[in-house]
């Protein structure tokens, strides 16, 4: 077992006198996300009753997780705040960079050769500072926290936006960016504005072809892309009790695709079970003792709208299988409903690909469900009429899968057994044919469905669904096809009808190699030597962001008008990028390529004021830099949702954005460009977005009053010499200012040391 059972011990003894003590200073009954952020309060002498969604509040999280495309930059960060190890527990996953193509050995393979540098860059620089590395192949992260690190009432975390995965185990575990985690692993506390709470009352039961997946797929058509931003999202009720871990986990994990801070379960038998299977009897057993205080107070369950700021209830009787998209994971459409659906949109189909697993759905449960689905098709004289893949999320997984005969069911129904790693649901699918870019259809069971994000074609119409159906779409090969009622012909031309999904939350013959794959920090960290070869084009040591020199920015270039959906992935994309993570100058070459210049919906073709020609994106801004003048981003609403990846944030500061002003923030994407020491402003009337013009240069004045609730003047001047004044919001506190005139958090932390 991974976890020490002693630390956790300490805190289960001391969870009740904490819980107690802000019962009392609230003076009511508590959620049990209030119950764990109050335990988890890094100066307790600030003890209060927090005003959700107004008051910044430092935290004292238990552990920090990391994957391999964003620990690069995280840890050139950590090296720059000039500690020798780790203050808490943490752990990096080399589970980005493996190009899913012909199958998991080839791929894996070609991974270690094409990666070498950069897992060695990693796997040392975990030996020296105290970090638990997981090398490539041995799984994704969050099955892997899943599996090993996740415990009740813990609060971690991740330098990924699917870190909330942990919520199904019931922790408060929350994406962030890389400057984040070097604050908490260099023993500072975390800030994070204090959640507001959303209430999710699951009644009845799922049943026939629903799934876990299919409750989050509902919620996210509920609540919209941003509709949680600033929140978390709290499930309770019978239920909730009666999903599965790794169920509540696919939950809790797709909760980043409606922006919410977390999802969360309280503590129950599921949870019991998932940890004394997975080798932590020991932490199931404490759990048990203290299992009052791992869920809501009775009083809030019973009366959930005076204790919530939104509820929302869910009959799981009534449920119906959902899928989703495309181009974002919210555009909700029940299996019923599809076949007209479909065709008001003039979607595509014909389903070329299905494909299954991922961080989001590959427990054993999903792998077994969808494997009785392919053993019945098999059965009844079926074969899949599109491509089919699967990959698998832990290399425990995988073993088991393929030791009780599930993998081998997928190879006859024709499936393709990909790595255990992120794959295509990244981007990292080296898939043939994309290059053309045909107008075609997947379907599968990952988390986000943005355009290009799965194979680079923008497009392909990505859709979202759970295992069991994405596996009988791929049987069917129709977008169409409704399982619950639809017929296939047979080999032999008989009229024959899929059985309902069947599986096991749990594998009967148990789980094996916890611990495969993983590497150990070194005892002896004086030899570990941490190298970045000066002249590699995929790692770089960071030098610090300038200070803020006290003046005003005055004649500030527009770099780019952004129309519509901005996500993270249209800022600094993944896929072929993701080689260059480690390499700030060089992955800046795909600032803003994918995001739509309003002003000729064109992507990566903006105007550069001072030639007049349409060039990349980059290019100008680097052309802007290099004559030693600043520039500024506008965008629409939810700027930046998407991936934690800081890259969108240290890029534009990199390239010298010294603001970007938008309708709406995403949450994580707004505190990373504020510890960049960027200026992240919202318009006061989001009107003003059009006023501002395509030759535009751009003052923003009145810095050195910069304050906590004051707007901001900005000063519009136009090609005709007409100034116009608008005016910004911000959220900035007092310490975040403190960031921006610093030039960055890390410098605080660097000149604190």
């Amino acid at each position: 077992m991974l976890l020490n059972p002693d630390i956790i011990k300490s805190y289960y003894e001391r969870l009740p006198r904490l819980i107690g003590e802000a019962r009392k200073k609230l003076d009511r009954p508590l959620t049990l996300s209030e119950k764990i952020l109050y335990a988890h309060l890094f100066y307790r002498d600030s003890l209060r009753s927090f005003s959700r969604g107004v008051d910044y509040v430092e935290f004292a999280p238990d552990r920090v997780a990391m994957q391999d495309a964003t620990a690069q930059m995280a840890l050139l960060q950590f090296i720059m705040a000039g500690k020798d190890a780790s203050a808490v527990p943490a752990s990096v996953h080399c589970d980005h960079l493996i190009m899913a193509k012909t199958g998991s050995a080839d791929d894996l393979r070609n991974a270690n050769v094409t990666n070498r540098e950069v897992f060695d860059f990693l796997s040392s620089i975990c030996d020296k500072y105290d970090i638990d590395f997981w090398k490539p192949g041995a799984g994704i992260i969050h099955q892997i926290v899943l599996e090993n690190y996740a415990f009740p009432g813990g609060m971690m975390i991740g330098t990924d936006s699917h870190t909330v995965n942990a919520g199904g185990l019931g922790m408060i575990a929350i994406g962030v960016g890389g400057a984040d985690a070097v604050d908490v692993m260099a023993g500072m506390g975390w800030e994070l504005k204090f959640p507001k709470l959303i209430g999710v009352r699951l009644t009845g039961s799922l049943n026939g072809w629903t799934s876990a997946k299919d409750i989050i797929l509902k919620v996210s058509g509920l609540l919209t892309v941003k509709g949680g931003t600033g929140s978390i999202i709290e499930y309770f009720g019978e239920g909730a009790e009666a999903l599965s871990c790794t169920g509540k986990a696919t939950i809790c994990n797709m909760g980043a695709e409606v922006g919410a801070t977390c999802s969360i379960f309280g503590f129950d038998l599921a949870m019991s079970k998932y940890l004394a299977s997975t080798g932590r009897s020991e932490i199931s057993r404490l759990a048990e003792g203290v299992k009052e205080h791992l869920t809501a107070d009775p009083e809030v369950y019973a009366n959930p709208a005076k204790y919530f700021d939104q509820l929302i209830e869910i009959n799981l009787s009534e449920l119906e299988p959902y899928i989703n998209g495309p181009f974002t994971p919210d555009l909700a459409t029940p299996v019923s409903e599809m076949k007209k659906v479909a065709v008001q949109n003039g979607w595509p189909t014909k389903v070329e690909v299905g494909l299954i697993g991922s961080c989001t759905n590959s427990s054993y449960e999903d792998i077994s469900r969808a494997a009785s689905v392919a053993a019945d098709a098999l059965s009844k004289g079926l074969a899949a009429r599109s491509q089919y893949t699967i990959t698998p999320g832990s290399e425990q997984i995988r073993v088991i899968a393929e030791r009780d005969g599930y993998l081998g069911i997928f190879e006859k129904l024709g499936g393709r057994v990909f790595a255990n790693a992120c794959g295509p649901c990244i981007g990292q699918w080296d898939r043939e044919g994309a290059d053309k870019k045909e107008v075609n259809t997947v379907v599968h069971s990952f988390n986000r469905n943005f355009a290009k994000r799965t194979d680079g074609n923008p497009n392909t119409h990505a859709f979202v669904a759970s295992p069991e159906i994405v596996t009988a779409l791929a049987i069917a090969g129709d977008l169409t096809f409704n399982p619950v009622t639809d017929y296939l012909t047979n080999v032999r031309g008989e009229k024959v009808k899929l059985a309902e999904p069947s599986g096991f939350d749990l594998p009967p013959n148990g789980f094996v190699n916890i611990e495969n794959g993983f590497q150990k920090p070194s005892d002896d960290k004086d030899r570990v030597a941490v190298r970045i070869d000066p002249a590699s084009e995929r790692l770089q040591a960071l030098t610090p962001f300038p200070a803020w020199d006290g003046k005003d920015y005055t004649g500030l270039h527009l770099l780019i008008r952004a129309k519509g959906k901005c996500t993270t992935d249209h800022i600094s994309m993944a896929g072929f990028w993701l080689k260059y993570r480690g390499h700030l100058d060089n992955i800046s070459n795909n600032y803003m390529i994918g995001a739509v210049n309003s002003y000729n919906d064109q992507t990566n073709s903006i105007l550069n004021q001072v030639t007049g020609k349409y060039e990349p994106v980059p290019q100008v801004a680097r052309f802007y830099k290099s004559q030693g003048n600043g520039s500024i981003v506008v965008g629409e609403e939810n700027f930046g949702e998407g991936s934690s990846r800081e890259h969108a944030a240290m890029e534009p500061r990199f390239l010298n954005v010294k603001a970007v002003l938008v309708k709406s923030f995403a949450r994580i994407h707004e505190t990373n460009l504020k510890k960049q020491g960027l200026l992240a402003l919202t318009f006061a009337d989001k009107s003003d977005y059009d006023k501002i013009c395509e030759t535009d240069r751009v003052d923003i004045v009145g810095l050195s009053d910069l304050a906590p609730g004051k707007q901001v003047k900005i000063v519009l001047v136009h090609a005709d010499g007409e100034r116009q004044t608008i005016y910004a919001n911000h959220t900035y506190n007092e310490a975040q200012i403190e960031w921006f005139r610093a030039g960055s958090a890390l410098n605080l932390i660097r000149n604190k040391h």
